[in-house]
């Protein structure tokens, strides 16, 4: 009975050496529990999704388009929802359109596009770069993301006294977008903002060519598929605070609803802001919030990929 025991014990510890101990690669249970240990403490992976998409309401987020991807940018504002030129008779804006933009980002690399896109306002045509020099990490050894955007617009189409050379009409924005997602459900974002005209926009005695602008913009997840968006500008211009009645500016300010479905992000808003592009909206918004000049719009982005491997992946 001594021996059958005994041998029962060892058959027993046998066993259990054997089941720690992983045939491909003879570490045992011990081993993979300090290596994932050891693998927690230096986890250093960058924050995904800080948003939804590439564009929130008025400007771009640091979320670039990976490579080989292309994303379809639909942008429209209506008309004023209230006001002298609102109301029931154009529909609450709906009968009219102060812009409309159809663009398009392409994925270089995974951290640098190009862009293109052309606007009803102003009947701007624009070509940009957006590089994320920056991403921010799970460990917070960089607790922010940022991204470069440089764009330069041409008015080729538009008259106005101020053009009087082709060089003219060109524009020029240049931006540094820095975001920090806080939690997964909170993302919050500053982007501080150089705007060159070669030209007065608008043409008015005492406009600037230059300014600098700050934009600030948030996203509050509702649900797995829903969030709150708000985007806002300020242009510190000593020209625009100090014009007054019906030559006054106000700072852009986007309020809005984002779903997302699958491949497709939509977004409704209202905003003072006519303008889509930021030479514009940020150098000409001169509706006033308080008398119902804000404007109900929307964004479609679709992303496209022309990538082998994802096709091959695509079961749509």
């Amino acid at each position: 009975m001594k021996k059958f025991l005994s041998l029962l014990i060892i058959t027993a510890i046998s066993t259990g050496l054997w089941a720690q101990t992983k045939p491909a690669t003879g570490t045992t249970a011990a081993d993979s529990l300090m290596n994932a240990m050891n693998k927690s403490e230096t986890k250093n992976e960058p924050v995904i999704a800080t948003f939804k998409s590439t564009r929130l309401i008025l400007g771009s987020t640091t979320e670039t388009v990976k490579k080989k991807n292309l994303n379809f940018l639909v942008i429209h504002r209506f008309g004023d929802f209230a006001g002298s030129q609102g109301g029931g008779k154009t529909f609450f804006g709906l009968d009219n359109s102060s812009d409309i933009y159809i663009g398009f980002e392409y994925g270089i690399s995974n951290n640098l596009d190009v862009e293109f896109g052309r606007s009803k306002f102003a009947q701007q045509i624009d070509l940009g770069l957006k590089y994320a020099v920056l991403h921010q990490t799970s460990d917070n050894s960089s607790p922010v993301a940022i991204t470069l955007l440089g764009k330069a617009g041409v008015k080729a189409y538009t008259d106005d006294v101020a053009f009087q050379t082709f060089g003219d009409r060109f524009a020029y924005v240049g931006q540094a977008i820095i975001a920090r997602k806080f939690s997964s459900a909170f993302s919050l974002q500053i982007s501080p903002t150089f705007v060159r005209h070669n030209s007065v926009f608008p043409y008015v005695a005492g406009n600037e060519k230059d300014m600098f602008a700050l934009g600030v913009a948030g996203r509050l997840k509702v649900t797995k598929r829903l969030g709150i968006v708000v985007d806002y500008a300020h242009p510190f211009s000593s020209f625009r605070s100090n014009a007054t009645g019906a030559d006054a500016f106000y700072d852009p300010l986007g309020v809005g609803l984002e779903i997302e479905t699958g491949g497709h992000v939509f977004t409704i808003v209202f905003s003072n802001a006519k303008a889509i592009t930021e030479s514009n909206y940020l150098s000409n918004t001169q509706s006033d919030w308080g008398k119902g000049q804000f404007r109900l719009g929307f964004t479609i982005s679709r992303m496209f990929s022309f990538s082998p491997k994802e096709k091959k992946n695509d079961k749509y």
